[in-house]
């Protein structure tokens, strides 16, 4: 299955974001909602807008967003936007747990919360993320493209 997948993450996480980018990455997936640290700063000095553009075009033909929930996550304002969007374009969503993979100086912080509510979370460390990335996003999208048949089949 072919599956574009969008990770919206608070920006102070990059480092364990890049984490769980490069083990999705290193199987051969296509990921979304990641620049290099000049371009997000790029994008930030022009604005709160010029932000939300940048999360709707890195949406686009995704079926799955992945919350990656650190200390800040529950707070971002362009998480929640990501959230709100991902949902109204149909995307199946899910959270993992970033908060304990180690930063560059070997410290972990706390979670926030249980991010997005009513979706699967999972805990990246405990659960294995690096083995099971792949079979979590694989189940979202499996949900996601079975809600599109079933909407399709009642119009």
């Amino acid at each position: 299955m072919d599956i574009k997948v969008f990770f919206s993450f608070e920006y102070s996480d990059i480092w364990r974001a890049t984490v769980v980018r490069s083990s999705w990455l290193t199987i051969g997936k296509v990921a979304t909602g990641f620049a290099d640290v000049a371009e997000i700063e790029d994008i930030t000095r022009q604005g709160h807008a010029a932000l939300k553009h940048w999360i709707n075009s890195q949406l686009k033909n995704t079926s799955v967003t992945v919350v990656l929930v650190g200390r800040h996550t529950c707070s971002s304002q362009l998480v929640k936007y990501g959230i709100e969007k991902s949902i109204e374009r149909g995307n199946e969503l899910l959270g993992i747990d970033i908060s304990k993979i180690k930063d560059l100086k070997g410290k972990t912080t706390s979670r926030c919360g249980h991010v997005p509510k009513d979706y699967p979370f999972y805990l990246w460390n405990k659960d294995d993320g690096d083995i099971n990335i792949d079979d979590w996003i694989e189940r979202a999208a499996k949900v996601s493209e079975n809600s599109r048949k079933i909407e399709k089949t009642t119009i």
